[in-house]
C-alpha cells in the first residue's frame, strides 16, 4: 500500500469491470470521470463497473466527477485542419460557423467585449500564439506570433483577460445533477476564479439535496489572488498544471505548486497535483527521468494525491502507469519517514483549534513511542484528515460507521479507511478496534497503537481523547 493516494482517470482504455478491478488491485484510490469527454452513458457504465469491482474487492474507493467548466474552444475546422504562419493576420470572433484560415470562430459569446487590444489569444495549450492588434464589429484582428496547425475543437486560453463567463455552465449543472443522482463522492470545479464560484457550486449541491465533497481546481491567475479564501471553502484543492501553465508563465507553475501545497498543509486541506505526471507513458512503457523527479518532488512538497489523466484514460498500458507512479511514491515515502517532525507545517485552522491540538499531540506521541499505527474514530473524516496532514510515519486507520466517509477518506494521505460501527463503553470500543485490526492484518497482539476518539463516543465532532493501547489477543 502507498500513503500517497493515486487518482486514475477513466476512459476508453479502462472502462470495463475487469480493467477497473485490475487498477484497484494495483492500488488505485480514486477514479476520476472527466465530464469534458465521453457521454453520460459512458460515465454511467464506468460508475457501475467501479462499484461492482469495488464491492468484489472489499475496497473503499472514491469516485470524482470533474466538471468541464467554461472551456473556450474553436468550432469545427473547415477541411479538418490548416496551418497559421507567424505574422499572419487572423480574425477571431464568436459564432457557430466553421473555422477557416482567415476567420477562427469560438463558442465564447463575450469574446469581443472581454478581450482587449494587446491581449494574447492562445490556441491548443499555447502551441499557437496570437495577439490582438485591433477590434471592431464584434471581431478581433490578431497577428500570429507563433504558428502551427489548427484542428477542430482545440481549446483557447486568454491569460490576459478577465472573463465574464459564469463558473457553472448549463452542461455543468446537468453533469452535477448526474453526479448527485449517482452518488459520486467528490465533484471538481474547473477554472475557479474567486470564492463566489465555489459558493455557487455549493448552492447547486444544496438545491439537489445531497452532500458531495468539492474540489477547487486552480488553473486561472485570478484564483491565485484569492487562494486562501478558495482553500478555506473547499474540501480539497487540485493544482491543475495544464491550463495553469498556459494561463501564466509556465516557469511559475512549480513555485505556485509549492505555495498551494504549503498553504493547504497549514489548514489541513488535501491537495492533488495533476497533469502530465507520466505523459510519456501514454505511448512508452517507461517514464522519463524528469517525470520521476516531478512526481517525487510533488510528494515531497506535500501532495496528498497525484493524478493520472491520459496515461490511464487513453494510454497503452494504464496498469503499468499506475504501477510506476506507486513505485515512485513508495521510494519517496520511505525518505519522508525519516524527516524530523519539526520540518512538517503545523496544522492550525482557527475553526479547528481544539482538534488540531489533539492531533498534533497524538502525532508527537506516536513518533516518540514508535507505535505500530494510529486509529482515529471520525464521523466526518475531519480527524483523520488533520492527522494525515501531520505526516506521521505510521499508517492512520480511519474508523467510521459511514461508508460514504470511508470513500471520502480514500483521498487522504496515509489513511486506511475502515467501516466499523461505534460502540460504548470505551472498553468495548477498544475490543472492536483490536478485532478489526487483527482481522485485516494491520496489527498483531501486543502491538502498541494510539487511538483518537471522543469521551462521548456518540457525539459527532467531539474528538477529545487520546488512548495509548496494546492490541489484545486474537
Amino acid at each position: 500500500m502507498n500513503k500517497t493516494k493515486v487518482i486514475v482517470t477513466v476512459g476508453p482504455a479502462c472502462r470495463t469491470q475487469e480493467q477497473i478491478a485490475a487498477l484497484i488491485a494495483e492500488g488505485a484510490d480514486v477514479f476520476r470521470l472527466n465530464f469534458s469527454h465521453g457521454t453520460r452513458e459512458d460515465h454511467a457504465q464506468a460508475i457501475h463497473a467501479i462499484r461492482a469491482a469495488t464491492g468484489a474487492a472489499g475496497a473503499s474507493v472514491a469516485i470524482l466527477g470533474d466538471l468541464g467548466g467554461p472551456k473556450i474552444r474553436l468550432t469545427d475546422v473547415d477541411g479538418g485542419a490548416f496551418e497559421i504562419r507567424p505574422d499572419q493576420l487572423v480574425t477571431v470572433r464568436a459564432g457557430a460557423c466553421p473555422s477557416t484560415p482567415d476567420c477562427l470562430c469560438t463558442n465564447y459569446d463575450g469574446l469581443a467585449e472581454d478581450v482587449q487590444i494587446g491581449h494574447r489569444v492562445l490556441i491548443d495549450d499555447g502551441q499557437i500564439r496570437l495577439r490582438v492588434v485591433d477590434k471592431a464589429g464584434g471581431s478581433l484582428a490578431c497577428r500570429c506570433e507563433a504558428g502551427g496547425v489548427v484542428a477542430s475543437r482545440k481549446g483557447i486560453n486568454l491569460p490576459d483577460t478577465r472573463l465574464s463567463l459564469p463558473s457553472l455552465t448549463d452542461k455543468d449543472r446537468a453533469d452535477l445533477a448526474f453526479a448527485v443522482e449517482h452518488e459520486l463522492d467528490y465533484i471538481a470545479l474547473s477554472f475557479v476564479r474567486c470564492p463566489e464560484d465555489l459558493h455557487q457550486l455549493r448552492g447547486e449541491i444544496k438545491r439537489l439535496g445531497r452532500e458531495i465533497r468539492v474540489v477547487a481546481k486552480i488553473e486561472r491567475p485570478e484564483a491565485i489572488e484569492h487562494l486562501d479564501e478558495i482553500i478555506e471553502i473547499s474540501d480539497a484543492v487540485m493544482v491543475a498544471r495544464g491550463d495553469l501553465g498556459v494561463e501564466m508563465d509556465v516557469s511559475r507553475v512549480p513555485l505556485i505548486q509549492k505555495e498551494i501545497t504549503h498553504r493547504c498543509a497549514r489548514v489541513g486541506r488535501p491537495v492533488i497535483v495533476a497533469t502530465q505526471m507520466l505523459q510519456s507513458m501514454v505511448e512508452a512503457p517507461v517514464p522519463t527521468r524528469a517525470e520521476v523527479s516531478d512526481i517525487a518532488n510533488a510528494i515531497l512538497d506535500g501532495a496528498d494525491a497525484v493524478m493520472l489523466s491520459a496515461e490511464t484514460s487513453v494510454g497503452k498500458n494504464p496498469v503499468q502507469a499506475l504501477r510506476v507512479i506507486r513505485s515512485i511514491a513508495a521510494q519517496t515515502e520511505a525518505f519522508l519517514a525519516g524527516r524530523p517532525e519539526d520540518a512538517i507545517p503545523r496544522v492550525s485552522p482557527a475553526s479547528l483549534r481544539f482538534a488540531s491540538a489533539i492531533v498534533h499531540g497524538a502525532a508527537c506521541i506516536a513518533r516518540e513511542l514508535n507505535v505500530r499505527l494510529m486509529a482515529a474514530w471520525t464521523e466526518s473524516g475531519a480527524t483523520a484528515r488533520l492527522l494525515s496532514k501531520r505526516r506521521p510515519p505510521q499508517w492512520i486507520v480511519g474508523l467510521t460507521s459511514d461508508e460514504r466517509v470511508c470513500r471520502w477518506m480514500a483521498l487522504y494521505y496515509g489513511v486506511f479507511p475502515v467501516r466499523l460501527p461505534r460502540s460504548d463503553p470505551v472498553r468495548q470500543m477498544t475490543r472492536d478496534v483490536d478485532r478489526v485490526l487483527l482481522e485485516r492484518g494491520l496489527a498483531a497482539p501486543g502491538d502498541m497503537i494510539v487511538i483518537l476518539t471522543g469521551a462521548h463516543l456518540r457525539q459527532p465532532g467531539a474528538t477529545n481523547a487520546l488512548l495509548i493501547h496494546l492490541v489484545g489477543p486474537a
